[in-house]
């Protein structure tokens, strides 16, 4: 009759935990070698992706969109999030150059002033 070891279980678990790092690294190399290849890219219908392009800009009310977000982690959202939608809102249906100038909420920014153009 075999006799029973109180470690006989601790020995198995490392020899688990052994073959599972192991396979982690494994699965580490793979990723190693995943990430030295180039990305692949392909030709879009409106020219070829390189140079002379124009770079991207954040849209208008993307501050407010923002601080809309930090608003979710304030407190309670059912009060936090109303009064910075509210602008988003207002941002989003206005025409350009025309967004709500009141401050922001939850973000540490300038509130955006209007341009007046005079003639």
């Amino acid at each position: 009759m075999a006799r029973c070891s109180p470690f006989s279980s601790s020995i198995q678990w490392r020899e688990e935990r052994e073959g599972e790092e192991e396979e982690e690294e494994e699965e580490e190399e793979e990723r190693k070698k995943m990430s030295e290849r180039p990305v692949p890219r392909r030709e879009s219908p409106w020219g070829i992706s390189g140079e002379n392009h124009r770079e991207p800009k954040a849209h208008r009310c993307n501050d407010r969109a923002e601080d809309v977000v930090q608003a979710c982690f304030e407190g309670n959202p059912f009060k936090t999030v109303p009064g910075p939608f509210k602008l988003f809102w207002q941002c989003m249906r206005s025409k350009p150059g025309e967004e709500p100038t009141e401050p922001f909420s939850y973000l540490q920014l300038d509130p955006p002033n209007r341009e007046v153009k005079l003639e």
